[in-house]
């Protein structure tokens, strides 16, 4: 396995940046996810790892090795795009198996390896049928035991499972973990579903416009977002996020006044998370506007003397109704400054 280092990488496109120049270090065996947006530079950084862009800036380094001019195919790194890009005319046994082909692997090795890694992916009885005749998740286990049968020093997932339903895009994130945790192999993950990388990463990288805005673990990035745009982006319902006015220790928002650190000044965001809304005690008072029953939560959407703000409660019944005055307290919130979206207190 390897140890991957970024140093001042960065990709254009003529006038256009991609990537701006970007710092990372991932370790031996571990797994890393990067998150964000459509358009924020994630699957650019992917192709540089893996060889099919070239930086424009830095370096990248393998095990201390810089491979900038290394070809894609002398890395030794398997990738799984979102397509799966299975070679429909070639059978499971003989998809698997075509890494091989270029590690000059002899014949009996190389069909151990295919029926081993078979094996581990669960697709060992389809190994004589075509990409045609396997549902979405059989053809996403065939595309993860190609890119692992060369043993890669690391192991690249662009949005691996965009395309499967949601009942199993449950069961391959944690089949995926799972290979991962077993083999020991660096990988990294690029998704747009904050659920794929908190659920699946030991840390998380988040971008936005071709920078990295936080690195940390799914607690670090949901309890402490070092911006706006992280706060935003990570949390299902997402935060609540108020306009308000500090100073002296306090934060006007809409009618209201809320508690805050005295180094907060100045116009300022609110963020409050939904589950953070603590309904039926409490100084301030809401009005149920609308609520959304989901099962096992309800989320109640709420006119209030701060603005609007939804609020999420467990359980399979509601307890209050649309139209009803509750009472609610706020367990904590976030303060962040207005005019550069960092992070200013909690």
């Amino acid at each position: 396995m390897a140890r991957i280092e970024l140093r001042g990488i960065a990709k254009r496109w003529g006038e256009s940046v991609a990537v701006e120049r970007t710092d990372l270090a991932i370790g031996d065996g571990e797994f890393v996810a990067i998150l964000g947006p459509s358009g924020c530079g994630k699957s650019t950084t992917l192709f540089m790892l893996a060889g099919i862009y070239e930086p424009s800036d830095g370096d990248i380094l393998f095990d201390g090795t810089r491979v900038n001019e290394v070809e894609a195919r002398d890395r030794n790194v398997g990738i799984v795009f979102q397509s799966y890009a299975l070679y429909p005319h070639m059978t499971v046994r003989a998809n698997i198996g075509f890494p091989l082909r270029f590690k000059k692997v002899v014949a009996d090795a190389a069909g151990r390896r295919t029926l081993a890694m078979a094996r581990l992916v669960q697709v060992e009885e389809l190994l004589d049928r075509r990409p045609a005749q396997l549902s979405g998740g059989q053809q996403q286990r065939v595309a993860l035991a190609r890119a692992l049968v060369k043993e890669p020093e690391l192991l690249l997932l662009d949005e691996p499972l965009s395309n499967l339903d949601a009942s199993l895009r449950l069961v391959m994130r944690g089949e995926i973990r799972r290979l991962q945790r077993s083999l020991g192999v660096t990988t990294i993950l690029v998704t747009h579903d904050q659920i794929e990388a908190t659920t699946m990463a030991d840390r998380v990288i988040c971008m936005s416009k071709g920078k990295i805005e936080q690195i940390g673990t799914a607690e670090d990035l949901y309890q402490r977002p070092d911006s706006l745009f992280v706060a935003g982006f990570i949390g299902s319902p997402p935060i609540n996020l108020l306009q308000g006015q500090a100073e002296q220790g306090e934060a006007r928002v809409g009618e209201a006044s809320l508690p805050c650190l005295p180094r907060a000044s100045g116009p300022v965001v609110v963020g409050i998370r939904p589950e953070h809304v603590r309904l039926g005690a409490g100084e301030l008072l809401a009005q149920v506007s609308d609520l959304e029953p989901h099962g096992r939560e309800t989320i109640y959407h709420l006119s209030t003397a701060l603005g609007p703000l939804h609020a999420l409660e467990a359980g399979a019944v509601a307890r209050h109704r649309v139209g009803d005055q509750v009472p609610f307290a706020l367990d904590s919130m976030l303060i962040f400054d207005a005019a550069t979206g960092r992070r200013v207190a909690a």
